[in-house]
């Protein structure tokens, strides 16, 4: 009689890009019950009492207790008492999360003949940013014929301080917001850049306010200058800023005025579309 051996295998862990959900089935139990919950409530014309949410989503009531009760902790749902009756419903806090992409998509189309007027005019590319965190957001382009192109793109991301965008719009951030913008201050490696300091980015985003644009001159990039407004919604807070990027010495001297002047008359029209 022989003994037959086999090589058993190591298993191999699995990680977040190796699991596959199976077909037909969430992810994630727990998440899906808690949007369902969320999504029920949203579809409700009223108020719903637990049992009554538990019997719509067919989610047992101690999880749909718990699943409320988390929502109500995080601001996201609320409760009307009515005798012994509790009647819940979502919150408006739900707009906050969707707000800043409905904008970001609404905000392009809405800047975009603004931009295009900016690039033609100046003959710079010309570009909308909007603040996420400590960091600008470029939304929009317009850019200008030609070989020499600048590395501004939809989607690009760099930190506030370092851009004439970032500076328009934190210039006219409340300052409890401003606050931890300015514990992430980046440090620039331009020619030109000055200390990243949050005393010394107080006294630009003074002098923003006071001249009514912002300039970024050969701070992150050398030879490289930006110029930007900011804009503001209905409700009088700052939307984002429009600017435009060129070589320093197309924005320096005599040359910034008619650039800050064409900026500024975009910057004012956006505002008027968005309601200020």
């Amino acid at each position: 009689m022989t003994a037959r051996t086999t090589a058993r295998k190591t298993p191999r862990k699995s990680t977040p890009e190796t699991v596959v959900p199976t077909p037909g089935k969430p992810a994630s139990p727990s998440v899906d019950r808690a949007l369902t919950v969320l999504e029920t409530l949203v579809g409700a014309a009223d108020g719903l009492t637990l049992t009554a949410l538990s019997k719509a989503t067919s989610i047992p009531l101690a999880t749909c207790a718990s699943i409320v009760y988390t929502l109500e902790e995080r601001g996201y749902a609320t409760r009307r008492i009515v005798g012994r009756s509790h009647f819940w419903r979502p919150t408006i806090r739900l707009y906050d999360l969707a707000a800043p992409l409905v904008r970001r998509e609404e905000l392009s189309e809405v800047v975009q003949p603004h931009l295009r007027v900016l690039a033609d005019t100046l003959k710079m590319p010309a570009h909308v940013g909007v603040l996420d965190g400590a960091s600008v957001v470029y939304v929009a382009k317009a850019a200008t014929p030609g070989f020499i192109q600048f590395d501004t793109y939809p989607g690009k991301v760099s930190p506030f301080n370092l851009t004439a965008l970032g500076k328009a719009i934190a210039a006219y951030v409340p300052d409890d917001e401003l606050g931890p913008l300015l514990d992430k201050l980046v440090q620039g490696t331009g020619p030109k850049a000055r200390k990243a300091s949050a005393r010394g980015v107080r006294a630009q985003l003074a002098k923003v306010r006071q001249l009514g644009y912002a300039l970024e001159d050969e701070e992150e990039q050398a030879d490289i200058a930006c110029v930007a407004v900011a804009f503001f919604d209905a409700e009088g807070r700052v939307a984002g800023a429009v600017g435009v990027t060129g070589f320093a010495r197309d924005l320096g001297g005599r040359k910034l005025v008619p650039a800050t002047d064409s900026v500024a008359r975009q910057a004012k029209e956006i505002s008027a579309k968005l309601g200020f």
